[in-house]
């Protein structure tokens, strides 16, 4: 692997928190930074649209003045910069292809200028197999006195039903980078008349929030021994996962989530899970990639 992020810059202020974040963590992992801005320019008919050189120009002097505050936040950063003239999903997806993980912005400032969740975003999620981490602009993605990125806590959701290592290794791995907590959250939704009238027990609640709880346990337990350094805790209740995960993103540091690759002649889709919380965490969210 070429170890490297990268970082799709447009320039919003969603794309610049998410460089910073990404350099953060560049630093936290001692590989170089890649900042990069890809653009497909058209236009309706009959509206302008800027020279080729024009377009360079403003792609370079975004990429340059980014990796200079860069630079100037953190000294030993190792920064390089490159633009591309082409669709930004299949472009950013193929020049990440080896990249330890992809950083962008949660959301752009439209088809023009780049990473829109809901468009370029997306696509690249479901274009790649690495690690993509989606940052909202917000005061906690720039820099601090303290470093917030490595200290605040990690929370992980997992369906103990479809267990993954890529999951799992990636939530442990930076659990144990920034020497933070990682609170691991599975949920699952009832039938709809067990929560209803003389359908509901107690009883039956507490029973199958302990079982879901052993297995949990279970799944965490080779990955607690291996990282013994990094505090776990588990939660296992039944609810809807997306709710559970959104309830702590306030706090976390980063939330991790997994998306299944799925081969099929309809296309890639990420889940329900995945795409609730990519559109409504307050925290950066990390999307990964398993069978």
């Amino acid at each position: 692997m070429n170890d490297r992020i990268v970082v799709g810059l447009d320039g919003s202020p969603e794309s610049l928190s998410a460089a910073h974040w990404a350099a953060r963590e560049a630093l936290l992992r001692g590989v170089p930074l890649h900042l990069v801005h890809a653009e497909e320019w058209s236009s309706p008919r009959d509206l302008p649209v800027p020279a080729a050189d024009v377009r360079r120009q403003w792609a370079q002097a975004l990429l340059a003045e980014a990796a200079e505050e860069l630079r100037t936040t953190h000294s030993e950063l190792d920064v390089d910069i490159r633009s591309f003239n082409g669709r930004p999903a299949a472009m950013l997806a193929s020049v990440a292809a080896n990249a330890d993980m992809i950083v962008l912005g949660s959301r752009g400032l439209g088809t023009l200028t780049g990473f829109v969740l809901g468009s370029v975003g997306m696509a690249v999620i479901q274009a790649t197999v690495m690690p993509v981490v989606m940052v909202r602009a917000s005061e906690d993605a720039v820099p601090h006195a303290d470093d917030r990125h490595a200290s605040r806590d990690l929370v992980l959701g997992l369906d103990i039903g479809q267990p993954c290592d890529a999951l799992l290794a990636f939530a442990f791995e930076e659990a144990a980078r920034r020497a933070c907590a990682l609170h691991v959250r599975h949920s699952w939704s009832m039938p709809p008349l067990v929560g209803y009238g003389a359908a509901y027990d107690p009883r039956l609640h507490a029973q199958l929030e302990m079982s879901a709880k052993a297995s949990l346990d279970d799944l965490l337990k080779p990955w607690r021994d291996k990282y013994p350094a990094v505090d776990v805790s588990s939660r296992a209740n039944a609810g809807r996962a997306a709710t559970e995960l959104l309830d702590r993103s306030s706090e976390a540091g980063l939330i991790i989530v997994g998306r299944r690759i799925r081969r099929s002649s309809i296309g890639a889709h990420i889940g329900p899970v995945a795409h609730a919380v990519l559109h409504h965490a307050k925290a950066p969210v990390a999307v990964i990639a398993h069978e």
